[in-house]
C-alpha cells in the first residue's frame, strides 16, 4: 500500500480508503471481517457518514484493538432521526448524532470532522458562520476532532471551502463523468444517462478547484469514482464505452485526487 500526505492536516493515510456505506447491508461478524482484510492490506482511513446506530456500532466493534491504526472521517450533520438519516444543521440535533458516534466507535476523538453533504449556497452560508460554525469548532477546541473536513458533491461549493482557511480537506466526487459537467446544487443532475454533446474536456470549475485545492494545500479524499457505476456500462458512459474499475482508480489517484474512500 501506498500512502500520501492528507494536505494540511498532515496526516499519511492509504491511497485506496473504506467507504463504509454500504456495511449497512452486512452483519456484525461480514462488517469485522472486511474491516480486519482492509486492516491487513494497508487500509487507513475509514469513512462514515452513515447515522445507522447498527453500522456505527458493528463498525466501531470491528475497530477495537485497531483504532490507532485508523484514520476516520466522521460527519457532523448526519443524524438518525425516527429510525431514519436525516441531514440537519440543528445544533442539538448534531450533538446527540456526533456523541453517539463517538460512543459506537468507542473513542474519544474522530480524525476528520466532515461537515456532512453541503451541495448549497444558503447552506454553506449556514455551516461556515453561526451557531453551526461555532459547534464545529468548539469540538476541534475540545480535541474532539482533530481536523475539519467537509463533503460536497458541488464544485463550486467545493472551491469556496478550499479558499475559506479553515477547511482542510473534503470528501468530493471525483470521476472522468462528473468532471465533465458544470457545477449543481442538485446532486441528481450528476446522474445522467444523456451527457449530451460536445462535452469532451473538464469543466473550468473544476479544474480551478483541483488547481486551487492544490495551491491552498487542501486535502481531498474522493467518492463515487465509478458515477454510481454508470461507467462500467457502455450505453451509459459519455465516452460510449465500459470502463473498468481500474480506469477508474487511476482516473482519481493524482494529486490532489487521493485517497478514495
Amino acid at each position: 500500500m501506498n500512502y500520501r500526505r492528507l494536505g494540511k492536516t498532515e496526516l499519511m493515510v492509504s491511497e485506496i480508503g473504506f467507504g463504509g456505506e454500504w456495511m449497512e447491508r452486512h452483519n456484525e461478524p461480514e462488517v469485522a471481517e472486511v474491516i480486519a482484510k482492509a486492516d491487513e492490506l494497508g487500509i487507513n482511513i475509514l469513512d462514515c457518514w452513515m447515522s445507522n446506530p447498527e453500522v456505527r456500532s458493528s463498525l466501531g466493534k470491528a475497530l477495537r484493538g485497531r483504532r490507532d491504526h485508523w484514520i476516520i472521517q466522521g460527519h457532523i450533520g448526519s443524524t438518525w432521526q425516527n429510525g431514519q438519516y436525516v441531514r440537519t444543521r440543528d445544533v442539538e440535533k448534531c450533538k446527540i448524532a456526533f456523541e453517539d458516534l463517538l460512543t459506537r466507535f468507542e473513542t474519544d476523538y474522530i480524525d476528520l470532522g466532515m461537515i456532512h453533504f453541503v451541495d448549497q449556497e444558503k447552506d454553506w452560508e449556514t455551516v461556515s458562520s453561526g451557531p453551526f460554525f461555532d459547534y464545529v469548532m468548539s469540538l476541534k477546541n475540545d480535541g474532539k476532532i482533530r481536523h475539519i473536513g467537509m463533503s460536497t458533491h458541488n464544485p463550486e461549493i467545493a472551491l469556496k471551502a478550499a479558499k475559506s482557511g479553515f477547511i482542510e480537506m473534503m470528501l468530493f466526487s471525483v470521476n472522468p463523468a462528473f468532471d465533465l459537467l458544470p457545477a449543481t446544487e442538485n446532486i441528481d443532475d450528476y446522474f445522467v444517462d444523456d451527457y449530451g454533446e460536445g462535452k469532451t474536456g473538464m469543466d473550468p470549475i473544476r479544474e480551478e478547484l483541483y488547481r486551487t485545492c492544490l495551491q491552498e494545500d487542501v486535502g481531498l479524499t474522493v467518492m463515487k469514482p465509478y458515477a454510481g457505476g454508470r461507467l462500467f456500462d457502455a450505453s451509459r458512459s459519455p465516452f460510449g464505452v465500459a470502463l473498468t474499475p481500474i480506469q477508474c482508480l487511476h482516473y482519481a489517484l493524482p494529486v490532489p485526487r487521493s485517497p478514495l474512500a
